[in-house]
């Protein structure tokens, strides 16, 4: 059964909360203008490189705002598939890449490049959904996917030319992910060039966590009690396998054990469970 809301993702409600907080607050108190990083005359005019840490905070803009929330909760799906502590791990562990990395490309790489015409960062945790996008992209599986032609299939199978020359008799696949891309596909072309920057970090970053191209970022983890997790809990399906057998006692809430032979349990055959639910109801 597919849970909904925020159940087991404490992380993903904190980052859907904090986007529109951290947004209501810069607007507030009139500081979205310190958030994002304009290498002229920000860094090379002005000399404000604490522009380089500020910048990923919060996003300026109210539909921004809006498909960033949309975003982190679809993404909460990737929590609950990892757990709230490697959720958390993986989001700690990639921020200095996906903090740092836009910012020093964008002054040292791509502004040189393009003569000054990439100049602009806009704010926001762009790098990071992109990274927890491409985790999504590769761990979670569709449940199914439909095709959309522009005419129905006719009743007489068309010849090789007229599939070749006629645009009426292609047809498009989509999976049931299709629409968990769309608000951040807005984010990476809301801002053009810059957010499209931010994303294709947060992309490659992403990726390289997954693949192990990270030092020591893939196998570290936060202390259990950031996300409410107790001394020796092993969290994930080993701790769902042991809280399950915990619940399950003897095996007589579920049918399934029945009895112990020199000291091991039995499991019960199929029409064994069968015959001892009529058994019960006569």
């Amino acid at each position: 059964m597919i849970s909904s809301g925020f159940t087991n993702a404490p992380v993903s409600q904190f980052l859907v909360f904090g986007t529109v907080i951290g947004a209501l607050v810069a607007t507030i108190t009139d500081t979205r203008y310190y958030l994002p990083v304009a290498v002229v005359p920000h860094i090379w005019g002005y000399g404000q490189l604490w522009r380089f840490v500020t910048w990923g905070w919060v996003f300026t803009n109210s539909t921004e705002v809006l498909f960033g929330v949309l975003a982190f909760y679809q993404l909460r799906v990737v929590e609950r598939l990892w757990g709230s502590r490697k959720f958390l791990s993986f989001l700690v562990a990639t921020l200095p890449y996906t903090t740092l990395l836009p910012p020093i490309l964008l002054t040292f790489v791509l502004r040189p490049l393009t003569f000054g015409y990439i100049n602009y960062l806009p704010s926001g945790p762009t790098s990071i959904l992109f990274a927890l996008l491409a985790n999504y992209y590769a761990a979670v599986p569709y449940t199914y996917k439909y095709r959309i032609a522009p005419s129905s299939p006719s009743s007489t199978a068309p010849t090789t030319a007229q599939q070749a020359t006629s645009i009426w008799s292609r047809s498009i696949t989509i999976t049931s992910k299709a629409a968990s891309y769309l608000p951040p596909f807005q984010l990476a072309l809301s801002q053009f060039p810059g957010s499209l920057l931010a994303a294709a970090v947060g992309w490659a970053v992403g990726t390289a966590y997954r693949r192990d191209l990270l030092p020591g970022a893939s196998g570290w983890r936060v202390p259990g009690w950031m996300v409410g997790q107790e001394e020796g809990d092993k969290g994930g399906f080993e701790g769902l396998r042991q809280r399950l057998e915990s619940e399950r006692g003897d095996g007589a809430s579920t049918g399934i054990l029945a009895g112990e032979t020199g000291g091991a349990r039995q499991r019960r055959t199929l029409g064994e469970m069968i015959g001892g639910q009529f058994g019960a109801r006569g």
